[in-house]
């Protein structure tokens, strides 16, 4: 499963913004048939991103996360893009944090060619891609399993995290909100984020675009709080400006470069 068609990004931020969408309005918006409207909008709300009603839909904000096998399979040739390009950013020889993501698991594939690591993680997903590597060092953080996932959270790992100063953090995260908010589901998890930015020297953000177009109720801080976004495709106006001002270097992994 890939990522979404032009028609219906639009249709997510027309959801997202005015809280529902018809299906009549969106047929004379675009043009297309009542049919095509109805696949869009059950494409989108297989993806978790809207919920149907009978005629239209609504903006699926939400407080619970997709299951992670199904995140593994949006965008998925996405993720390995934004994966392979976040991996150039990392040197060989320097000590780097991978959190909890099917994204960050992109990033640890990618690090196969890297020598003399330090990689830290809560992430078994990544500790398992990165087992059995000599070359590289893997610690895994100390904290409550979250059985779904494979992620290590909770106080337990956000004081070892503390112990730590990285030279690169690289992070993933449920949800970008048109402010610039970064979000997720999990305020354990979020905890755990925070003391991944803070320990960082230089932290690396890497979000599909699928991402810009979801919602989630805990706040983990702002884009701004990074210093670079690996992503897919062209910000808006908008998020691009925030970037921009925020000195975030915006990188686009299809082979548009650098942004900002």
């Amino acid at each position: 499963m890939q990522g979404l068609s032009p028609r219906q990004t639009e249709i997510v931020k027309l959801a997202r913004s005015a809280g529902r969408v018809v299906v009549d309005d969106l047929v004379v918006r675009f043009d297309v048939t009542p049919q095509t409207i109805r696949k869009d909008l059950n494409d989108l709300c297989d993806l978790g991103v809207l919920q149907r009603f009978h005629g239209g839909a609504m903006f699926a904000g939400g407080v619970a996360n997709l299951g992670y096998e199904n995140r593994r399979n949006i965008s998925s040739e996405a993720k390995h893009l934004i994966g392979e390009r976040a991996a150039q950013l990392i040197p060989d020889n320097c000590s780097v944090f991978l959190n909890i993501g099917t994204t960050t698991e992109e990033v640890a594939r990618a690090l196969h060619g890297h020598h003399g690591l330090m990689v830290i993680t809560n992430n078994l997903n990544v500790a398992q891609l990165l087992r059995g590597q000599a070359h590289n060092e893997v610690i895994v953080a100390g904290g409550v399993l979250r059985h779904a996932d494979g992620g290590i959270v909770g106080e337990a790992a956000v004081e070892f995290i503390r112990q730590f100063k990285v030279d690169f953090a690289v992070m993933g995260v449920s949800a970008i909100d048109t402010d610039g908010s970064l979000l997720d589901f999990d305020f354990r998890e979020v905890s755990v984020s925070r003391a991944i930015m803070a320990t960082s020297r230089r932290s690396i953000l890497v979000a599909d675009a699928m991402k810009f177009s979801r919602s989630a109720p805990v706040r983990i801080g702002h884009i701004t709080d990074v210093d670079l976004l690996v992503t897919d495709k062209p910000l808006d106006d908008e998020l691009a400006r925030i970037c921009a001002e925020g000195n975030v270097v915006v990188e686009v992994a299809d082979g548009g470069g650098t942004e900002a």
